[in-house]
């Protein structure tokens, strides 16, 4: 079986979760501070990026962080091309059963009609190219839902399964990641839009299966048509805000859905730790993750 195969075969049917540790530019100074490393560490955007690099590494290096509830790992763009434990990231990845996934859009538009769709992207074949050439099996791009606002909701999922498609035709499997804001008032009703839009779009969708990273429904189960999709290969959820407490409770709720989450599985790690009270700790969010994807 080639590695492509193998890894299909871990996100199709692998018990676990896939951690997003693809912060950017706009959020790095945000997930540095959550670690215990405030701004005045660093003077520029390099040294920063040395700082959030180390605490990848340090995570994608820990014992707990492997495939057998760890199944996929989504990374930024420096830290694809960065290395851990002495190997490029993506292979020492691979080596500990976990998936490589690319973060590929550059940021999110202002807001129009209730949604923030995804900055223009020129460079975007170019980088599925480097991707594939690093053994990346997959890639990932967020737009915001604020507002249930149809037409906003209808552009957004147009454009991410136009990007899906640039994406598919390198041999990479998009996710496609239409957040909804969880804060937002018209919450429920956004789901419902979502829902709808994206069922449209599969069934017009003519490559192999995408994956779907989406907020936690209002209501438990309402993307269960989107779970059981021959066109869906996964459906991951992320946090977006919640605590991890809070977003594993709401995950197992829902049938079928996996977590993607970030800032959850993070949140109670800090740089000043030793090896064994961060080991302990990551460990401890991994299998309370793992718990609510399988739940």
């Amino acid at each position: 079986m080639t590695a492509k195969a193998e890894m299909l075969e871990q996100i199709k049917s692998g018990q676990g979760f896939i951690a997003a540790l693809d912060q950017s530019g706009g959020s790095t100074p945000k997930a540095l501070k959550g670690y215990g490393i405030g701004e005045d560490a660093f003077s520029n955007e390099e040294e920063m990026f040395a700082l959030i690099h180390a605490m990848r590494s340090r995570i994608v290096t820990a014992p707990c962080f492997n495939g057998e509830k760890v199944i996929g790992a989504i990374l930024f763009e420096r830290t694809m091309d960065g290395e851990a434990g002495g190997k490029p990231v993506p292979e020492l990845l691979w080596e500990r059963g976990v998936v490589p996934f690319l973060k590929v859009d550059k940021g999110l538009e202002a807001e129009a009609d209730g949604v923030q769709l995804m900055k223009p992207n020129p460079g975007l074949d170019e980088l599925c190219a480097r991707a594939v050439a690093k053994g990346v099996f997959g890639t990932k791009m967020r737009s915001v839902v604020n507002l249930a606002n149809a037409a906003g909701v209808k552009a957004i999922v147009e454009q991410q399964f136009a990007e899906a498609a640039r994406i598919a035709a390198h041999g990479l499997v998009p996710i496609i990641e239409p957040e909804i804001n969880i804060k937002s008032p018209e919450r429920d009703a956004a789901d419902r839009l979502l829902l709808k839009e994206i069922s449209v779009a599969l069934d017009s969708w003519t490559g192999e299966p995408v994956m779907l990273k989406l907020s936690i429904p209002a209501e438990a189960n309402l993307f269960a048509p989107l779970v059981d999709h021959p066109k869906v290969l996964r459906v991951v959820a992320l946090s977006g805000g919640f605590s991890r407490q809070e977003a594993c409770a709401e995950l197992a709720k829902n049938r079928g859905m996996i977590a993607s989450f970030s800032r959850a599985l993070l949140e109670d790690l800090r740089a000043s730790m030793n090896d064994e009270a961060f080991n302990q700790s990551l460990n401890g969010a991994i299998d309370e993750i793992h718990a609510a994807s399988v739940a």
